[in-house]
């Protein structure tokens, strides 16, 4: 999927119960398509159904997203290393919310 987003394609991801990279962070309903494993026979057509315009909205997004998946040495600014920290930081915090609310 990355490299999709690398060559300024759109993601089309063919999955069940898949856990996406910085999923709480990023809306990947924005730059990617998911599709079930039971519609895979369908995918021509779930594909075709895709508007010109939704699928330009997608790839201008995905354009958007893939600098958050560079790996840069050293570090850069929203690159790959800082979006794991950044998702660390934000389980940290939700682990903390939910370990104060039990009793």
């Amino acid at each position: 999927m990355v490299e999709a987003l690398y060559m300024g394609c759109v993601p089309v991801l063919i999955k069940d119960h898949y856990a996406k990279p910085f999923n709480d962070i990023l809306d990947w309903r924005k730059f990617s398509i998911d599709i079930g494993l039971e519609n895979i026979p369908n995918l021509k057509t779930i594909l075709m159904r895709i508007s010109q315009r939704k699928y330009i909205r997608l790839q201008r997004n995905g354009v958007q997203v893939r600098k958050h998946f560079v790996v840069n040495l050293p570090p850069k600014r929203y690159d790959v290393f800082h979006m794991i920290l950044h998702s660390i930081w934000l389980r940290r915090l939700n682990t903390r919310i939910h370990d104060a609310h039990q009793p």
